[in-house]
């Protein structure tokens, strides 16, 4: 007797970037197929990312949990409102959703505002105060999109270390006075594990270090990189080699302006693919396993799709369980090419 059961579905979509949230595009797209398809089909979601924009929000949404929103510091110490997520983790444990740009993203500055002397993580580090101060017993951090070249210190002064200058004054006004910083006292606050979700491999330093590659987008100017690379080494120096030196060569500590390298050192962090840290958190392993087929997609297919983005772990996951896989997108890019017919099946 043949089988009688409906075709088991799973919509698996990152956003479509400037419409649709990740939740929103997978929920239209079941929208669809349930229309079309009726009763032949039963359709489960999971909005995917990638640990970039909108993987908090994604994620809280998808686990049922709670969006809070708090006053913290924009790069330059503006007053901002910026969000968060509360969800359950599988253990009963609170876990904190948080991404860097909510706070510290290029995206709240005007191009005129760009300024890698006076930009800082801090509100970074408030928005982790804030979630820990409302139960969270860990933290999973997407960084990305920063506005940022401070290493990490402003996170870290928000969560309670003290920058001291040789006269033993607290150094507040961070990172433009970092390199008058001498010593440096740990955090009084109790802090969490964190885990960060890391789409790049760079150190924190040299040629292929965050100022170098992702300073100019920032408004590090070629006359300025030295002394930028400079303050990063002090930074380095004032953690020591056990912290510091070692934390600086890890790849991904170059992420975010150094905010990798700051998670590593000041928080003893994990840094981890973004998708892989997305995939576990919504358990969409078994979910591409007990699927028949799986849809996934974005706002725009390109060749940066097939380097580690979200549509391409989807992928990756089906091939691995024998599942045929499709993607859909609003734009699907010349540079593309075939490459994608050998991600996708159709």
């Amino acid at each position: 007797m043949a089988d009688s059961r409906p075709l088991r579905l799973l919509v698996a979509a990152d956003k479509f970037k400037g419409s649709l949230s990740g939740p929103e595009a997978c929920q239209a797209i079941a929208e669809g197929l349930k229309e079309a398809l009726g009763d032949r089909v039963e359709i489960n979601t999971a909005p995917v990312a990638d640990g970039g924009e909108g993987m908090a929000r994604g994620i809280t949404e998808a686990r049922g949990g709670e969006w809070q929103v708090v006053t913290v510091l924009d790069p330059l110490g503006r007053p901002v409102e910026a969000g968060f997520g509360l969800i359950e983790g599988d253990s009963g444990e609170t876990v904190g959703v948080i991404e860097m740009a909510e706070a510290s993203g290029l995206w709240r500055l005007a191009d005129s505002e760009r300024d890698p002397w006076r930009a800082s993580t801090f509100g970074t580090g408030e928005l982790m105060r804030a979630a820990i101060t409302r139960g969270a017993d860990r933290l999973l951090l997407g960084i990305g999109g920063s506005a940022t070249n401070d290493g990490g210190s402003g996170m870290a002064a928000a969560l309670g270390f003290q920058f001291l200058s040789s006269e033993g004054d607290l150094l507040t006004d961070l990172p433009a006075d970092l390199e008058k910083a001498v010593s440096l006292e740990l955090s009084p606050h109790p802090l969490v594990p964190v885990e960060v979700a890391c789409d790049v491999t760079n150190p924190l330093l040299g040629p292929t270090g965050c100022t170098t590659i992702y300073g100019p987008q920032k408004g590090v100017s070629e006359g300025d990189h030295e002394r930028h690379e400079s303050r990063l080494a002090h930074l380095v120096a004032l953690l020591g080699h056990e912290k510091g030196a070692r934390a600086a060569k890890v790849p991904g500590s170059g992420a975010a302006g150094g905010l990798g390298f700051g998670c590593l050192a000041f928080l003893n962090a994990e840094l981890r693919p973004g998708f892989d840290l997305v995939a576990e958190v919504l358990g969409l392993e078994a979910a591409v396993r007990d699927a028949d087929i799986v849809i996934t997609g974005e706002g725009k297919l390109d060749g940066q799709t097939l380097q580690g983005k979200a549509p391409a772990g989807v992928a990756k996951l089906a091939r691995r369980f024998g599942k045929p896989v499709t993607a859909l997108a609003g734009i699907i890019a010349d540079d593309a090419g075939s490459s994608l017919a050998e991600q996708f099946d159709f």
